[in-house]
């Protein structure tokens, strides 16, 4: 966890909603100059703030709506902070809880060097990010319709399909598997949302992979060198890191992307694990689908595996894979490296 602990004249704690935003303003000895809630518009907010803008700095808390905020603060050069939502826990803690207080609360740990950050994501590269998490989102929508045909099928019956209906060519005449009409109708349905949903696919994969090749086309060739990452998990990979520098060692990555489980302790006594919904979800699929399709046609890598199996289980071996997989990223974006087999499994 880190936190901001720079010293300022003012400090503006805002909790921020889609149509009103309540804004509190410290000084440095802790005297309240403004507390007020405002609509949430731009020119209304720099209004506001106007006398105090020679040294002061705005946070708010990590939700969906805090991109236009950021911006409009980096056009004005002022210093905007993102706290961390799940840590920022004392704001939601109190015995009565409204806007008014949590404005202040947020001003007050900001004042006291306790206000928890998250990082706030170039705008420039923020929307490519956000339409591949948008892919990521269409193609489990796309699982789970897959998954309802087969349900069908197996309701009834049915002989098992001859091909994999995951590609859209093993799909035609798929309906005639079905001879109740209701049931034939539910399925062409699904088919053509599939359908639908393949074509809309392959679309943002094309724009993603194009722009992805004008930003850093290096680092994606780089990515793609590791046995099983292809153009989805290179590109999933280079745009939620973003910049390996935000990192400073290896463990901070791979707690980052959830990779770790962190010890909940005691009094000398373990609890077991806790934090597992803090990190980067798309960069724990990412690796852990990374170690799945590492495997194949990977003796080397299977006979690691094996020997991994042995002593944890097939579970928390293929996690032990992908944490392995995550700390040789890392290195490689750190040092501009290609994957080298033989390095990474150099112990074995």
């Amino acid at each position: 966890m880190r936190f901001y602990t720079k010293s300022h004249k003012y400090f503006c704690g805002i909790d921020l909603h889609t149509k009103m935003m309540y804004v509190c303003i410290f000084d440095s000895d802790a005297n309240i100059l403004i507390h007020k809630n405002i609509p949430t518009n731009g020119k209304v907010f720099l209004k506001l703030i106007e006398p105090y803008r020679d040294d002061i700095v705005v946070g708010v808390e990590c939700m969906f709506s805090w991109y236009w905020l950021a911006d409009l603060c980096a056009s004005e050069d002022i210093e905007f902070i993102l706290g961390h939502a799940l840590y920022m826990r004392c704001i939601h803690g109190g015995k009565a809880k409204n806007d008014k207080k949590d404005s202040e609360k947020i001003a007050r740990i900001m004042r006291g060097g306790d206000f928890p950050l998250a990082y706030a994501y170039p705008a420039e590269l923020r929307p490519l990010r956000d339409l591949m998490r948008r892919r990521s989102h269409l193609v489990r929508i796309k699982s789970e319709i897959q998954s309802h045909i087969s349900i069908t099928n197996y309701q009834y019956n049915l002989e098992p399909f001859e091909k994999n209906i995951v590609h859209k060519g093993n799909r035609q005449g798929l309906e005639d598997h079905f001879v109740n009409p209701s049931v034939r109708l539910n399925v062409e349905t699904d088919i053509s949302v599939m359908d639908g949903l393949h074509e809309q696919i392959k679309r943002l994969e094309n724009y993603i992979i194009k722009h992805a090749k004008s930003y850093d086309h290096r680092m994606l060739y780089r990515l793609k060198t590791v046995p099983g990452i292809g153009d989805v998990l290179a590109l999933t990979i280079m745009y939620e890191v973003l910049s390996i520098e935000r990192f400073p060692t290896v463990q901070k990555f791979a707690s980052y992307c959830r990779l770790v489980k962190c010890a909940n302790e005691s009094a000398g006594k373990k609890m077991g694990t806790s934090g597992s919904k803090i990190g980067n979800a798309h960069l724990k699929w990412a690796f852990s689908e990374a170690a799945v399709l590492f495997l194949r046609g990977n003796k080397t890598a299977q006979d690691y595996l094996d020997k991994q199996t042995k002593k944890f289980g097939k579970g928390k071996a293929l996690s032990i894979l992908a944490h392995k997989l995550g700390r040789a990223v890392y290195f490689m974006m750190k040092r501009n490296d290609v994957f080298d087999m033989n390095y990474f499994f150099r112990s074995q």
